[in-house]
């Protein structure tokens, strides 16, 4: 599905789609068309090339190097970047603690990290989740005890993507554990990682790799000064940014892209070249998936255009939710078209003459398991939607 757009929208997508193609290196962008993860390197050096023509953070503020586009644009500049195969801003950065500082940090705050955040001067990571408090996140132990000009943070979090890169932690740690309700007691801090104390060790995931990690804090000082906004509205400030990540994991370019590929490998994918989408079956199912992917759209419009004052609109939770669902139906899709090379697993011994999208099928879609856990989990998506859209 593309949108009918004005000859002014038409020739800005045309602007992105030549800036991408023409000034991100062409190395860079055939890496991610290949499947492959992008390095530490790569994000760094894309995102800096889109901060210096003033596109990497165009939902913040202009002073802080957001643009004036509307919501189409946005999404437009989105997709024409992940069509291009470029790795999109560190959302971390753009999509997170970025607007978060923006919205709720004191001038000192924004002036220290915002241009630095944009240029991924900093590589920030997200300390939210704990052992036993993830989708539950109100029941976060991580404590920070005032002592002077510092807090002294201890405790653990969990789940941590990219941490191995993290320069900066923005983490929730519980400021007043007698506050009468849980989410009062909640307050949001900016951790060096490099502070003594803290300890970064990863988790190995289901398809093998290590991209995800627990983080230790064990008398960690941090200066008063690292406080975002209140003290005790950490709830506030984590809703608001939740909002923002919920939009960021239903990847709608991501997703066509991915869709396309399954189509045109489907076209070739039966016995002796022949077409599977000839099949009623895998015809049906690809149609169904475009369906999904078309209200996907919609919707991230629709929450995007109507998300403002530091209230994601409610709707960010049913594109959290169709989003991931859609993202894991689609690798499912894949790992059925490539059948047995599926097995594979990867660049390993057995993957030896198979197409590499073959081989990184299963790797993709054991990955893709946790999109329905990150973000707030899916139950609890349903839990929100039943409240604050049904009413219920």
């Amino acid at each position: 599905m593309r949108l009918r757009l004005s000859e002014d929208d038409a020739a800005f997508r045309e602007e992105m789609r030549e800036f991408f193609t023409t000034q991100v290196p062409s190395e860079i962008r055939e890496s991610f068309a290949q499947g492959r993860e992008h390095s530490k390197d790569d994000i760094v050096a894309a995102q800096r090339i889109l901060n210096a023509a003033g596109i990497a953070v165009p939902a913040w503020p202009a002073e802080w190097g957001g643009r004036d586009w509307s919501p189409l644009r946005r999404h437009i500049w989105l997709e024409e970047m992940r069509f291009a195969n470029v790795p999109p801003p560190l959302s971390f950065n753009a999509s997170m603690i970025g607007p978060v500082i923006a919205a709720f940090g004191s001038q000192e705050l924004k002036e220290r990290f915002l241009p630095a955040t944009a240029n991924l001067d900093i590589w920030w990571s997200q300390g939210f989740s704990e052992p036993d408090a993830g989708s539950d996140l109100a029941s976060l132990r991580t404590t920070a005890v005032r002592d002077g000009d510092e807090y002294v943070v201890n405790g653990q979090k969990t789940w941590t993507t990219l941490g191995q890169h993290g320069d900066w932690i923005f983490t929730l740690v519980r400021t007043d554990p007698q506050a009468p309700k849980r989410q009062m007691g909640i307050s949001l801090l900016l951790v060096d990682m490099t502070s003594p104390g803290v300890t970064v060790r990863p988790i190995e995931l289901i398809d093998g790799s290590f991209e995800v990690n627990e983080v230790w804090f064990d008398q960690v000082r941090v200066p008063v000064e690292n406080l975002v906004g209140e003290e005790g509205q950490g709830w506030t400030y984590a809703k608001f940014l939740l909002g923002n990540e919920r939009v960021g994991v239903a990847p709608v370019a991501s997703i066509k892209r991915a869709l396309a590929d399954a189509k045109r490998i489907a076209a070739t994918g039966g016995p002796g070249g022949s077409s599977l989408l000839d099949d009623p079956l895998v015809a049906a199912r690809i149609a169904e998936l475009e369906n999904r992917l078309l209200a996907l759209e919609l919707t991230a419009l629709r929450v995007v255009a109507n998300s403002d004052e530091g209230k994601p609109h409610p709707a960010s939770s049913v594109l959290k939710l169709n989003g991931t669902e859609t993202q894991q139906a689609v690798t499912e899709l894949l790992v059925d078209l490539a059948g047995p090379a599926a097995l594979a697993l990867g660049d390993g011994d057995g993957a030896q003459g198979l197409p590499h999208w073959a081989a990184h099928a299963s790797p993709r879609y054991l990955n893709m398991r946790k999109a329905s856990i990150y973000g707030g989990s899916n139950e609890i998506q349903r839990t929100i939607i039943a409240g604050t859209i049904l009413g219920l």
